[in-house]
């Protein structure tokens, strides 16, 4: 299989894993990027079968509604078993860094609230230390050449992901050359230097349970 039909696949297995506890006043939280499109393309042939969706993207909400499938906002929303999404790497404690497509805060604030985290990825993101993929970090636009300066303090080499504003109002530095050998340190290193609205560790709240799309199928993994 290519890379595409393992995001597919591993996208179906989530369908099918979260199918059984789908009720008409379900209301389940969706990801953005390839890999979370796939979820929402599964999603719409139950459309009849739960309520309606929390989005963490813009891009998310209108797939979504070209489905016919209600997004509400988080606010007017007290329960949501599910949240899925995909990873830009994963490490075997599900511990994530996301925020390749520009949504890591409103994933965050979503995977945070949803009662089980199921990630969706293909084998190519599956890693043993975290960092090859450059570390997305939001940021205020006035203090970006502050955090700049303190993410290279922390060890990385920020670049600015010029003509990019998030769907918060704000901009985007990618962090190169880390090694992530302590994620849940760093991620909470990172969220207090000034400025920072987020970044891209998924470390203090990691996934539930991966979907890994291999070659020979897909396996079902839960962290160590």
């Amino acid at each position: 299989m290519n890379q595409d039909s393992l995001k597919k696949a591993t996208a179906d297995a989530a369908m099918e894993y979260i199918l059984p506890s789908l009720e008409k006043n379900t209301v389940i939280g969706v990801g953005t990027g390839s890999t979370a499109n796939y979820f929402i393309d599964a999603l719409a042939q139950y459309r009849n079968d739960f309520d309606g969706c929390v989005a963490s993207s813009e891009a998310s909400t209108q797939r979504l509604k070209a489905h016919n499938i209600p997004v509400y906002d988080l606010n007017s929303v007290d329960n949501i078993p599910f949240y899925i999404d995909g990873a830009d790497e994963v490490n075997s404690s599900l511990q994530l860094t996301k925020g390749g497509g520009g949504a890591l805060t409103r994933e965050k604030i979503v995977a945070v609230v949803a009662k089980e985290f199921v990630c969706i990825a293909d084998e190519s993101k599956k890693v043993a230390t975290l960092g090859s993929f450059p570390l997305p970090v939001e940021v205020i636009p006035m203090a970006r050449s502050h955090v700049g300066r303190e993410l290279v303090n922390l060890g990385g080499d920020p670049s600015y992901r010029e003509g990019v504003i998030t769907d918060n109002g704000n901009v985007i530095l990618d962090v190169w050359n880390l090694t992530i050998t302590d994620p849940v340190s760093l991620e909470q290193a990172i969220n207090n230097i000034t400025g920072v609205v987020s970044n891209g560790l998924f470390a203090l709240k990691p996934a539930d349970i991966l979907f890994l799309g291999e070659k020979t199928g897909v396996r079902k993994v839960v962290s160590e």
